[in-house]
């Protein structure tokens, strides 16, 4: 397992085993540490790193884009001469690996976006960007996002995860929070949706009320070659508290990808 930095400052964990790799981007306010679940369970290399302005990456500037990200995220693997990827997007890191899918489509074996927003209706953008407004006033984050992410069931009998995504999130730079939160608040699904044309999984959890059901239905109607995972009983953090059914999906996804190219 090696933790490092490349030369542009970003910070990885990269789980060197074998076969194309497979990369990890986190949500809005965490880091690569909410992917231990799947960090050992794939025989393919593993890369999970920290977006910018999180974790252990600096954020170098004010005025930040999805653009910003991809390019982050091109220079890191081609700095590890990774000349293919299996490209894993979690909430806002799931419009990043969009914004990647759409430019650099040739880099891709294939694509999962977990917990994904989709074309969200007036009532879903103005509890997003209440939420956003309360942030900025109270420059604390809520731990109702725990709520919203875990069930009550799992949060109970898990009382270790709820300290620690607690902590990752008091630890945020507010400054960097709320200028990359922003983004996710504003965004308008505005990729160029018929760009991506690797294999997509669509996963979403079929509590979470954030990215829902049916935003993923919607969205898979927009790329092409894609198709839709529900996991039963899971929320927005499905990849943690549903982390043997969303990893067995993910596996899946990989294989077909892969034996297409046969």
């Amino acid at each position: 397992m090696i933790n490092a930095k490349d030369s542009k400052n970003t910070f990885y964990l990269l789980n060197q085993k074998k076969d194309i790799p497979i990369v990890f981007i986190h949500g809005v306010g965490l880091n690569h540490t909410i992917w231990e679940p799947q960090i050992d369970v794939f025989d393919n290399t593993v890369l999970a790193y920290d977006i910018l302005g999180h974790g252990k990456t600096p954020l170098n500037k004010d005025n930040i884009s999805f653009d910003d990200f991809s390019n982050q995220l091109i220079s890191l693997v081609d700095e590890l001469e990774m000349k293919k990827i299996h490209l894993v997007g979690f909430s806002i890191g799931s419009l990043i690996a969009r914004n990647f899918a759409a430019k650099y489509n040739d880099r891709l074996e294939s694509l999962t976006l977990l917990c994904s927003i989709f074309n969200r209706n007036q009532e879903q953008q103005q509890i997003v960007k209440d939420r956003f407004e309360l942030v900025k006033k109270s420059k604390t984050l809520s731990k109702q996002a725990l709520n919203r992410w875990f069930t009550d069931d799992y949060l109970e009998k898990h009382p270790n995860t709820y300290e620690k995504i607690r902590s990752i999130l008091e630890k945020n730079n507010m400054e960097n929070f709320l200028n990359i939160y922003q983004l996710f608040v504003n965004h308008k699904d505005n990729e160029q949706f018929e760009k991506i044309k690797t294999k997509t999984l669509i996963i979403t959890g079929e509590g979470d009320i954030g990215s829902t059901p049916k935003m993923s239905e919607n969205l898979s109607k927009v790329i092409n070659n894609s198709k839709v995972k529900i996991i039963s009983k899971g929320k927005h953090l499905c990849s943690i508290e549903c982390a043997d059914d969303v990893n067995m999906a993910i596996k899946k996804h990989i294989q077909n990808a892969w034996a297409k190219k046969i």
